[in-house]
């Protein structure tokens, strides 16, 4: 019987040793470019200042929107580790399909934001060659 409670309690208590190192998770960064006109960086899906109780119960049972966030970060530390195309093309595809048609270009970068003293500093690790916008938004529907 011990046995068996042992083998179960993990599965209903989850252990928080599988982390191998905690460390700062990079943000993704994107801007739009339109002929010569650059557009400045702007974060991607960032975070709600403000949930209501209602919006944190519902986030705890259906969030594909957050999934979908772990799965960016979960791609932007494999391109920091080791590059791959497959990481860049999943970043570009997913940060394409929610942005509005128009724009002609689409770049994104990949940064790590820390705190020294009062201050937070920002390191850029990775910056996207532009790609084309329509491209990407016809894969992506």
């Amino acid at each position: 019987m011990l046995r068996l409670l042992s083998l179960f309690l993990p599965t209903v208590i989850p252990s928080w040793r599988f982390f191998k190192t905690v460390a700062p998770s990079p943000r993704i960064e994107y801007r739009l470019i339109e002929g010569e006109s650059i557009g400045d960086w702007q974060e991607d899906r960032p975070r709600p200042a403000h949930l209501g109780l209602g919006q944190v119960l519902r986030r705890m049972l259906w969030n594909p929107d957050w999934n979908e966030q772990l799965y960016l970060v979960s791609c932007s530390e494999r391109l920091i580790e080791a590059p791959s195309q497959h990481s860049v093309d999943e970043i570009n595809l997913r940060v394409a399909r929610i942005l509005p048609e128009g724009a002609q270009m689409l770049q994104f970068r990949l940064v790590f934001m820390s705190r020294e003293g009062a201050r937070l500093v920002k390191l850029v690790e990775y910056e996207s060659t532009p790609v084309a916008l329509a491209s990407l938004q016809a894969v992506a529907v």
